[in-house]
């Protein structure tokens, strides 16, 4: 986790949490606080989950789901009737996952998941997979080094021809833009107010969660920071770590700012 004191807040989000006072309870996006804005957040959209499934859909074999977090892509791979390995760091949201897979009951998801608590960058599954995913732009959490600890676990785990499905987020500003702030409404209906900022001198995208009502105690505000890696970067790394890049896929609307774009390798012959 990323100290507050360490984070160029944006603008307005610092002049917020200063009216606040003592009133906000200020946590990381991934701790167990921010556990289920995180889970709310990631409902929203489903250009990516569409595009997946689309593709997942014309590739044999199992599936693997890598920062699974509560199972924003997992679910719909098991609802295309594959077997899912599901694996993320935080038990949080891995329990958040447990809990959505007992209430599919009916379809006997919870039967074809196995649950992994692990590090995307250091795993060992003893299995291998028609297919490794890597959604929601997750890869932005990793530096280069653990970036290509992750490229040698997916390698070693995907089946021959198997396919690494991963998305990224071009974040593209004019100068004097380095600041955003939009209203999002998570999976649950709740609104939340968003805060921006891309760091450019270390490439870092640094953002404020606000809830829209504001009078609710305690004021729960989440904030995390993490890089900005530009489609054409990751396609450079994946070649350099014995990958072809097979597709590159605009997701949804592209905005001025924000660009996502899926990848899809294979291990190079």
């Amino acid at each position: 986790m990323t100290s507050l004191s360490a984070l160029q807040l944006p603008r307005r989000a610092r002049a917020l949490l200063a009216e606040l006072e003592n009133r906000a309870v200020v946590c990381d996006l991934y701790s167990q606080s921010g556990a289920a804005v995180y889970h709310d957040l990631a409902g929203v959209g489903t250009e990516e989950i569409r595009e997946l499934v689309r593709t997942v859909r014309g590739l044999p074999g199992p599936v693997l789901d890598l920062a699974a977090g509560s199972g924003r892509l997992t679910l719909p791979m098991l609802a295309l009737g594959r077997d899912v390995t599901a694996l993320d760091l935080s038990e949080n949201l891995l329990l958040l996952l447990k809990e959505r897979l007992d209430q599919e009951r009916g379809r006997r998801f919870a039967e074809r998941c196995s649950v992994v608590h692990a590090d995307m960058r250091d795993f060992s599954l003893g299995r291998r997979f028609g297919v490794v995913l890597l959604g929601t732009s997750s890869i932005s959490l990793l530096d280069e080094r653990g970036r290509e600890a992750l490229y040698r676990a997916v390698r070693s785990h995907l089946l021959p021809k198997g396919r690494f499905l991963l998305s990224t987020l071009d974040l593209h500003a004019a100068a004097g833009q380095e600041e955003a702030e939009l209203v999002v409404t998570g999976l649950s209906g709740r609104a939340y107010r968003l805060y921006e900022r891309w760091e450019r001198a270390d490439g870092r995208r640094v953002v404020v969660v606000f809830p829209v009502q504001m009078e609710e105690e305690p004021l729960t505000v989440c904030t995390t920071a993490i890089r900005v890696l530009p489609a054409d970067l990751l396609v450079s790394e994946l070649t350099e770590n014995g990958f072809a890049v097979r597709s590159r896929t605009p997701l949804g609307n592209q905005t001025a700012r924000h660009r996502d774009v899926l990848l899809e390798a294979e291990v190079a012959a």
